[in-house]
């Protein structure tokens, strides 16, 4: 085949919508050339390049997948295996971590605030395990925006930590600038997570005070 005869032919295939890869597979020539010959021809894919390239997609897809699934389970047995049994200690220590982070810290008030029903019900778990409270103790108040359904927010949190609505506190709704650009943002918005003391001193101010002291005890050894 000579080189006038490969141009026309790699033309003639590239005018019916072959690839450049496909072409090269019948064209004993570079890639380099046959941009050259190409280059003014337009191009639209046929369906062989189009079911080629749809079935590359897939394998990638397939191929990240597969890599993202060993990778997760590869995390997660690393996981499991630094974490181990968790100890009455372990969960006392992940609490003052969590208060750390999300705790009320000068009202001399105990609340924790968060909008993941996780975390809130982990700082439940904390407070009951590593402080003796119980559901009785604990009054939630929602905060919420504009956009939010007051009634299906407090029911949502009633449900996920358990907590009675009657032990519910008065919901607040953020409406300024700041609290409109959050609309659509939190479904059933921010839960801020009181400690009632009931009338036990241990489960007021000194349940506060105690924490403050785990907090500055840790401090004082990781700094």
């Amino acid at each position: 085949m000579t080189k006038r005869t490969m141009k026309d032919r790699a033309v003639a295939l590239r005018k019916q919508g072959y690839s450049y890869n496909l072409i090269l597979e019948s064209i004993p020539v570079s890639k380099s050339t046959l941009s050259l010959w190409l280059a003014d021809i337009p191009y639209s894919p046929n369906s062989l390049v189009q079911n080629r390239v749809r079935g590359a997609a897939l394998a990638v897809s397939n191929w990240s997948n597969q890599r993202k699934r060993k990778s997760l389970q590869a995390a997660k047995q690393a996981a499991l295996k630094k974490i181990g049994t968790i100890s009455e200690r372990d969960i006392f220590m992940l609490g003052i971590g969590l208060y750390i982070g999300e705790g009320a810290k000068s009202s001399q008030q105990v609340r924790i605030i968060n909008s993941d029903p996780q975390v809130i019900n982990l700082a439940i778990t904390w407070f009951e395990n590593s402080f003796g409270l119980s559901k009785d103790h604990f009054s939630p108040t929602i905060h919420l925006y504009p956009d939010n359904n007051v009634d299906e927010a407090i029911a949502f949190w009633s449900r996920v930590t358990g907590i009675p609505i009657s032990q519910f506190g008065k919901t607040q709704i953020d409406r300024r600038k700041k609290g409109e650009k959050k609309r659509g943002m939190l479904k059933y918005g921010t839960a801020h997570l009181h400690v009632r003391s009931k009338g036990e001193e241990r489960f007021g101010r000194f349940l506060f005070r105690e924490i403050i002291a785990s907090m500055d005890e840790i401090f004082r050894h990781t700094n």
